[in-house]
């Protein structure tokens, strides 16, 4: 298959979904509802089967579930049951998005792309359930309707940036997966780091031990 006859119009709808899909790991409802008003607009072109995204009905249903979902998180303790499905039905939505805006492209490349988009939104939905768990456990809870305002920004910012400046998007999407990758395997691998220099601070079997020498 000869990539280089990908169309522009492709491109630019892969990047479409990719930073759609991104704003799904923060609020799920938010750029699903951004592509229904910017397709009813004429600003963005919807995949065949997905032009139902811009109905007047389908955009009034997600205008609810957006509230519900907004309004939900705003409470403290709710947030966090919240999360406990909020992942898989954001990579799910974030999937979704991105088959939405997705065209002209093979059923082989597109599905990939769709897939790696909802890997986008799982990764920034991991994101905000560890800074929510991190807001609970040093506020009691206290903190985290900011922390879901922060979230509901970064949706409706990252939706509009994806739509008005969809490459520009892409690359800060990339960026950010290269940052949280690094992060986890820093998280992952370093305390084993530690364990191995620590290993090797231990007395070996056989040697003499090391006696601290005074001063002089």
């Amino acid at each position: 298959m000869d990539l280089s006859v990908i169309p522009w119009e492709a491109v630019l709808g892969i990047a479409v979904g990719f930073g759609l899909a991104a704003a799904a790991g923060f609020r799920m409802f938010v750029p699903l509802l951004a592509a229904g008003v910017a397709a009813k607009a004429g600003v963005l072109e919807l995949s065949p089967g997905f032009v139902w995204l811009a109905s007047t009905p389908a955009l009034a249903a997600l205008g609810t579930a957006t509230i519900l979902e907004v309004g939900a998180y705003s409470v403290p303790w709710l947030d966090q049951l919240l999360d406990v499905i909020a992942t898989p039905t954001a990579v799910a939505a974030g999937m979704l998005a991105a088959a939405s805006v997705v065209v002209d492209l093979p059923p082989v490349l597109k599905w990939t792309a769709v897939v790696l988009a909802g890997g986008a939104a799982g990764m920034t939905q991991g994101a905000t359930v560890f800074t929510r768990f991190k807001s609970t456990t040093l506020t009691g809870g206290l903190g985290n309707p900011v922390v879901s305002a922060l979230e509901l920004v970064s949706a409706v910012v990252t939706s509009a940036l994806a739509i008005f400046l969809p490459l520009l998007t892409l690359v800060a999407v990339l960026l950010l997966l290269v940052f949280f990758t690094r992060r986890v395997h820093g998280v992952v691998f370093g305390r084993g780091g530690g364990l191995r220099a620590g290993a090797a601070d231990e007395v070996t079997p056989g040697a003499r031990p090391r006696v601290p020498r005074g001063p002089g």
